[in-house]
């Protein structure tokens, strides 16, 4: 992996941070590096930097969430054993969380961890069935359906900042459903009502691909909605 551009202030401040934190735990770090735009290189002003410090065991700096000179630091922690378990796990936040484990970048890392980390997560998508997808996108297509409801009640209640807040919520489940289905990750929440076009979508034109959705995920094997069995068949 190549390194980070420290002629930016993020890039300079995670260089920094990893100085720190290797001559403070020199003993209990295995690993550290960034995700997210530092990661991808471009980032810009406004952006974080995402820090990952891997230990040896579940010890280390705390985890932290604080601005340094003006630019806001996501300090995770996680022992090199966790780390690759969850690299290793499939969630219905997948599409929001894989992007981490396939592009970090190391600013240390003497043994290849990252790289490791990057592989048993493709290991793990390369092994699994459509089927694990579609119920992973299916729990997120009811968080989706359940948010648009309150907001069009709440709508109708004139409960404009509320409705406003739960579609926002109903947009990001969609396109999680839509990452799901199509094996695509995001960079970011952004990113992912972006890339699927929901982004501007009001409530009926999300009321429509939430239709659309339901319809695709019964011809994958299982609709929606069911009688009272059809909760305990997973």
């Amino acid at each position: 992996m190549t390194e980070i551009d420290v002629a930016s202030p993020r890039g300079y401040l995670a260089a920094r941070l990893r100085d720190v934190i290797q001559t403070r735990w020199s003993a209990e770090v295995r690993a550290i590096g960034v995700h997210g735009s530092l990661a991808h290189g471009d980032d810009s002003d406004g952006s974080d930097v995402n820090l990952l410090v891997v230990t040896y065991r579940n010890a280390g700096p705390r985890p932290a969430l604080r601005r340094v000179d003006g630019i806001l630091v996501d300090l995770s922690v996680v022992s090199a054993e966790d780390g690759l378990r969850r690299a290793r796990e499939l969630t219905p936040r997948w599409p929001l969380i894989a992007d981490r484990y396939v592009s970090a970048r190391s600013l240390y890392d003497p043994h290849g961890w990252f790289a490791e980390q990057r592989d048993v997560h493709l290991a793990k998508l390369a092994e699994t069935r459509p089927g694990e997808f579609t119920g992973l996108a299916r729990r997120n297509w009811c968080v989706a359906s359940a948010a648009h409801a309150r907001a069009v009640r709440l709508a109708e209640w004139y409960d404009m900042d509320a409705a406003l807040l739960l579609i926002a919520e109903a947009r990001l489940h969609a396109a999680m459903v839509a990452g799901l289905l199509s094996r695509t990750y995001f960079r970011s929440r952004a990113d992912a009502v972006r890339r699927t076009g929901l982004a501007g979508a009001d409530m009926q034109e999300l009321a429509a691909v939430l239709r659309s959705q339901a319809e695709d995920l019964t011809a994958r094997g299982r609709p929606v909605d069911g009688p009272l069995n059809a909760l305990f068949d997973q």
